[in-house]
């Protein structure tokens, strides 16, 4: 026995000791690897939106209440004008958001999948529940956005400057919405990638 834990090294040793923090370890070095991925990314894709006029079309649905001063809040708020402007970016920063997740959702998926869970599912079945559990995510890490962004962007922009400020922002923003979808997605890729004995 002893020879065959010298032959595993120390990582096959720890993940036989422990192997849910191993498989914890793995998700989060994953995890983090396409957190930097969605950060070069999301401003990559709404830089290149911000050339088009989907910058100038209003993207604002699902009413669920009011701010503070009486506006409508939207759980998908991305008003009409650049950022820089005063808008919020309208169409083209929702699609630069949502085209970064999907993307980042997808090469998260078959990583998780073959080397986090090493799941032996069927991946039809795991892609359509990660699928559903990724759109209710992203509801809900939307209407958190309403209450964080703005600030944010203010923020950064009034001490950095637009340019610099609007990066950091982005980065910022974007490294909320990976957290929110770290800690959520965990529990659930334990169950829709449970490996059949």
């Amino acid at each position: 026995m002893d020879g065959n834990v010298k032959k595993m090294g120390f990582w096959g040793e720890f993940k036989e000791k422990h192997p849910g923090i191993a498989q914890f370890i793995v998700f989060f070095i994953i995890s983090n690897g396409v957190t930097v991925l969605q950060m070069i990314l999301m401003p990559l894709i709404k830089y290149l939106f911000g050339f088009t006029s989907l910058v100038s079309t209003a993207f604002q649905i699902l009413p669920v209440g009011h701010n503070l001063d009486g506006s409508v809040y939207y759980v998908f708020d991305y008003a009409a004008g650049s950022i820089a402007g005063g808008g919020g970016g309208g169409l083209a920063y929702f699609l630069a958001v949502e085209i970064t997740l999907l993307l980042a959702q997808i090469i998260n998926f078959f990583l998780q999948r073959n080397v986090t869970f090493k799941s032996n599912t069927s991946v039809v079945k795991a892609a359509v529940w990660y699928f559903i559990a990724w759109v209710i995510i992203s509801i809900g890490a939307a209407a958190l956005q309403g209450l964080y962004k703005t600030p944010i962007y203010n923020f950064c922009m009034n001490l950095m400057g637009q340019g610099a400020g609007m990066t950091v922002a982005d980065i910022i923003t974007m490294l909320i919405n990976c957290v929110i979808s770290f800690w959520v997605f965990f529990p659930i890729m334990k169950i829709i990638f449970k490996e059949k004995k």
